[in-house]
């Protein structure tokens, strides 16, 4: 049973028996709205009262955007530390990212899935907690390189994603180190036990871009060309081929390119790029307030949204003129309408964008949906 009632209702709480008081914490300063459900947890012999804290955009159809901060007030027979894991798990899947895991766990399956179909005798069964500990590394590696960047940048972020654990006060930063040290630790481990010295120097170099990427005195993030091209490298060349690499060592296969491979690595790398040029749109305001100087600062908004369609739009006219070229290297049936389908969508997303004047929330939407083309290309990838 489910009962939602706003601050006014005449339903008090007062027969609610309270183990751990609500957090209050207001995101923005125009609007205070709050929404209240009180429902009855079947995992749980209490009731629990929870709010969403809403924000304020003009341009919203009810002037308020939920966004993704809740506080909990949980009944007498809730367990106290069924709780605290309950909220931990909550921040630690903020801490992480989802969306650059997504990214991430696809690309490696992506190319792992191409290695096995290039080579299906040499499919083992054995292979497979080997393929496992690959992509949980990836994943650690992932975790490190994003939560240090939230580590040092709780004030930016403050402003940019307050929803972000650390900045949301849920999350310590004692904890966030713990588990970005853990996340450094457990990877390192996981490559060189499983993949050898050079696999192990390409994790370690990407562990290391990430690093002067955001910890001080490097900050290579305050420099819009060398934070592209670090984002480029670790997300398109390192990714793609480290992972192909030691597939193909796994199968007991020397390394060497397929036109498949050298051109999502390519693709990628583009792709990376755009991502690492439109990631800061809609950051702007928090960027200028603490003096990153990014290109969206410095040029606009509008002019980088265009940059980065642009450059995408070259990506996938290249992708078409690769299966018209090349039809004995490509599926020329799946590649040449699946990326005219996709370039016309982001045609699209872009004047959709320039339609909504730049708003943030248009922006913000924009932004996702460039990782969505990010996503479905390595889904059409082992098929192309």
């Amino acid at each position: 049973m489910e009962l939602a009632f706003t601050p006014c209702s005449s339903l008090g709480t007062s027969h609610i028996s309270s183990q751990r008081r609500a957090t209050t914490r207001t995101l923005c300063r125009n609007c205070n709205t709050k929404q209240f459900v009180l429902h009855n947890s079947s995992f749980s012999n209490g009731w629990k009262l929870s709010y969403q804290t809403r924000i304020c955009s003009r341009n919203a159809p009810n002037g308020c955007t939920p966004i993704m901060a809740s506080s909990q007030v949980d009944g007498a027979g809730s367990d106290p530390f069924l709780n605290k894991v309950s909220l931990f798990k909550d921040a630690f899947w903020r801490f992480l990212r989802p969306h650059t895991i997504r990214g991430t766990a696809l690309g490696s399956l992506s190319l792992v899935t191409k290695a096995l179909i290039e080579n299906p005798d040499l499919i083992r069964w054995s292979l497979v907690p080997k393929a496992f500990s690959g992509l949980l590394a990836l994943i650690c590696g992932n975790g490190y390189i994003v939560g240090i960047n939230q580590i040092y940048d709780i004030g930016i972020d403050k402003v940019n994603k307050p929803y972000l654990p650390i900045a949301a006060g849920d999350l310590s930063v004692q904890s966030a180190w713990f588990l970005v040290l853990m996340f450094a630790v457990a990877g390192l481990l996981i490559v060189g036990v499983n993949f050898g010295p050079f696999i192990s120097s390409l994790y370690c170099l990407g562990l290391f871009l990430g690093t002067i990427y955001s910890v001080p005195p490097f900050r290579m993030k305050r420099f819009p060309v060398l934070a592209f091209l670090i984002i480029s490298t670790v997300r398109g060349f390192l990714l793609n081929f480290g992972v192909y690499y030691a597939t193909r060592s796994a199968l007991g296969l020397q390394f060497e390119w397929s036109s498949p491979v050298a051109f999502i690595t390519t693709f990628v790398t583009m792709f990376a790029l755009v991502i690492a040029i439109t990631k800061d749109l809609p950051d702007v305001e928090g960027d200028r307030k603490f003096q990153i100087s990014t290109l969206a600062t410095k040029l606009g908004v509008q002019n980088i949204a265009l940059l980065g369609s642009g450059l995408l739009l070259i990506n996938y006219i290249g992708a078409i003129l690769a299966a018209v070229y090349m039809p004995q290297a490509f599926n020329r049936n799946l590649m040449i309408p699946v990326h005219s389908i996709l370039a016309c969508s982001l045609i699209f997303q872009t004047w959709f964008l320039d339609k909504e004047k730049y708003t943030k929330d248009a922006i913000s939407a924009f932004y996702q949906f460039i990782w969505n083309l990010f996503y479905a290309e390595y889904l059409i990838f082992p098929f192309i």
